[in-house]
């Protein structure tokens, strides 16, 4: 994910990118029933709140924390924003969706009070299914979120430009 960041103009911004142990945040595929998944996903679940309290703790608030993950990193963003919802600087998940087989019940609590969230994904993903895309983004909705849904036709599982704008023009409205 670093790497991504040399294509961002956006410069007042600091990145943190936790690295998932055995380069995998869980072991089956997110939409493989959520207890298959565990203790892995509540594991990196934690992380990631341990990370939004500490740079909180160094006085950036979540108001000014993108959220930002391609493939398993975007469903665990979205999941772990969905769960923890408030005002975020924003949300970005690059081929992904919330986690957890069709028909997982989405109640979260909370508001994103107007966060922009971002879902890039192509049409044929072989690993995320059009529907589910779309699911997460009438979750974020309806959760108060401005979400700009993006399906890219037969591009695959993988960034595309268009996408890369999208996030360093959201990178810049918050540095800003």
């Amino acid at each position: 994910m670093l790497g991504l960041t040399r294509e961002f103009a956006a410069r007042d911004v600091s990145y943190v990118a936790p690295q998932a142990a055995g380069r995998t945040w869980y072991p089956y595929p997110f939409l493989a029933p959520i207890q298959q998944n565990e203790p892995y996903l509540s594991s990196a679940l934690r992380l990631l709140g341990a990370l939004v309290q500490q740079v909180d703790g160094e006085g950036v608030g979540a108001d000014r924390i993108v959220l930002l993950g391609f493939s398993q990193g975007a469903c665990l963003s979205l999941e772990f924003a969905a769960r923890q919802a408030q005002r975020y600087a924003g949300i970005v998940a690059l081929s992904g969706g919330l986690i957890g087989p069709p028909g997982t019940p989405r109640n979260y609590a909370g508001s994103f009070d107007g966060t922009p969230v971002f879902l890039g994904c192509s049409d044929v993903d072989p690993h995320i299914p059009l529907e589910r895309v779309h699911e997460s983004g009438d979750v974020f909705r309806r959760m108060g979120a401005t979400v700009d849904e993006r399906i890219y036709p037969r591009m695959g599982h993988t960034v595309n430009r268009d996408e890369i704008d999208a996030v360093d023009a959201m990178l810049k409205s918050t540095s800003a």
